[in-house]
């Protein structure tokens, strides 16, 4: 069954990855085949952008000025459909300095089990990140930022009850450091490829546990969660076809260390460890930018079957406004 999926999915990335590579070499072809174009070199100001679908961006908003992009998505994994939406509400405190929040909002659709009693609220995370350096044409250095997210455990994570599938929260503080990048390079026709590489890394707290919860315990148990340290790698690219419409491809590689489970049930000594993890995974897209400041992206996130990492797909689609 998982060498099905494997395959399934190998076929599937061959496939996007031919789309999107005909979809470039044609818009290519435009470019070269028009006389008055290919040897013009596309201006900054030409291209918009709305942003991969994975990938921060390096920059930080203008002071005074705000963003909202609020995505939507459904994560597919076998039996269960995900449904959430999670919004980035930033604002430039000051030029280099931007902060934010995002809230997270679900619904587990369970197909063998009982699916979440209503629309239920994650945890909630605010933001801080500062602008080191800017790019500039004709200038090798890329903008790059230092991004710091801590989280809350506001939502549900035990004490669950018959519905496991309720649980949308961690119940730990977790803080995330990452560095953030992006650059622009010319290619031969002329048109902008925008370039994203992100690093971050994460670790939580312990988490007091009761009960059911989404750490795999039942009714009865005692005790607390302490989450492993994770990483996550994301390399995007975003190539502007036209000053409105835009390919865009993540590629990410995420790894997870144990999370350990330690308590009593009935009197007896419980220890839980899930295993390190790890998975890689990719996320195609196509933008639509209405103006320099409204765009729309449609895409999907696709997660090979990894170590201890199950196969999943979600559809995506976000709007980003900036003000």
């Amino acid at each position: 069954m998982i060498g099905r999926r494997v395959a399934l999915f190998r076929s599937q990335l061959i496939y996007t990855a031919i789309v999107c590579a005909l979809m470039v070499a044609k818009a290519s072809a435009q470019q070269i085949s028009s006389p008055s174009s290919s040897f013009e070199r596309q201006s900054l100001q030409d291209a918009w952008w709305t942003g991969p679908l994975l990938a921060n961006s390096a920059n930080t908003l203008p002071r005074g000025h705000f963003l909202v992009e609020p995505y939507v998505y459904d994560v597919i994994s076998p039996h269960t459909h995900a449904f959430g939406s999670r919004a980035y509400i930033e604002y430039g405190l000051a030029d280099r300095f931007t902060i934010g929040m995002i809230p997270i909002v679900g619904y587990n659709k369970v197909g063998n089990g009982v699916s979440s009693s209503g629309i239920q609220f994650g945890d909630v995370t605010l933001l801080a990140q500062y602008r080191l350096t800017q790019f500039h044409e004709h200038r090798r250095v890329p903008t790059t930022a230092i991004q710091i997210q801590q989280t809350f455990p506001t939502a549900k994570y035990d004490c669950l009850g018959t519905r496991p599938s309720d649980g949308f929260g961690a119940g730990a503080y977790s803080t995330s450091v990452a560095l953030n990048s992006q650059t622009y390079f010319w290619l031969p026709t002329g048109r902008i490829l925008r370039m994203r590489l992100n690093v971050a890394g994460s670790f939580s707290g312990q988490a007091d546990v009761r009960d059911v919860s989404v750490y795999g315990t039942t009714n009865g148990f005692r005790g607390h969660a302490e989450p492993g340290k994770s990483m996550f790698v994301d390399a995007a690219w975003e190539y502007s076809i036209t000053r409105n419409w835009v390919l865009a491809l993540d590629a990410i590689y995420q790894h997870a260390a144990s999370t350990t489970v330690i308590g009593t049930q009935n009197a007896t000594n419980v220890r839980l460890d899930s295993g390190s993890s790890w998975a890689y995974g990719f996320a195609p897209a196509l933008e639509y930018n209405i103006s320099p400041r409204v765009g729309v992206i449609f895409g999907a996130r696709v997660v090979a079957p990894g170590h201890n990492a199950s196969f999943t797909v979600a559809p995506v689609m976000a709007i980003n406004i900036v003000r």
